[in-house]
């Protein structure tokens, strides 16, 4: 309970910080836009690779995978709390009748195949999957099934750059295209120590 509240807490602070940085001048996004879009959207694909985090950390005793796993569930559990608050203060919704991505043009896609919503999302199967492995196994499916997520996340991510208007929205989506990128890179190396590679 101590660390939800916690949690809350920081990413409360990291949205009045946000807001004090964009000094207000920003006007409020309309519930289409690409603005409520992403923070929509990216707050969905945030919550699952929190949940995928958690069950490696009950599934592995390796100290460098849990390690990860609870960087990964911080870091986007925090950012999930700044696009919710966001959507809170410009008064939208958390949910729309449109299809997810629609914000980025790609509404029609095909989505929702056994729950994967959004590009890099594991379906409910994968989900499945990982709560039966364990050791070294769920370690390796973990490490895949979160290069997809990020691969996913860094192209949303970078549609905000390109499309959103509020100036700290696309700081943080730049900086989860850098850091999403960077921890890429890391599983790459941890997939080879394991004698596995991404699936893509």
């Amino acid at each position: 309970m101590a660390v939800a509240v916690a949690g809350v807490l920081v990413a409360a602070g990291a949205i009045t910080y946000a807001v004090a940085e964009d000094g207000g001048s920003s006007e409020t996004p309309a519930a289409d836009s690409a603005d409520a879009g992403f923070a929509r959207d990216m707050a969905v694909h945030h919550q699952q690779a929190v949940e995928m985090s958690y069950i490696v950390r009950d599934r592995t005793d390796d100290e460098e995978v849990r390690r990860l796993a609870y960087d990964v569930a911080q870091t986007q559990a925090n950012q999930r709390g700044m696009l919710l608050g966001w959507l809170d203060l410009w008064g939208l919704p958390k949910v729309s009748a449109d299809p997810p991505m629609t914000w980025m043009g790609m509404g029609d896609m095909a989505s929702g195949k056994d729950g994967a919503l959004m590009p890099g999302m594991a379906t409910n199967s994968e989900m499945k999957k990982l709560d039966s492995l364990s050791g070294k196994q769920a370690e390796v499916f973990y490490l895949q099934l979160m290069t997809d997520h990020h691969e996913g996340g860094i192209h949303m991510a970078e549609g905000c750059v390109d499309k959103c208007t509020v100036g700290v929205e696309k700081q943080l989506a730049q900086g989860m295209v850098e850091g999403q990128q960077s921890e890429i890179d890391l599983m790459a190396g941890m997939l080879k120590e394991r004698g596995a590679e991404p699936r893509s």
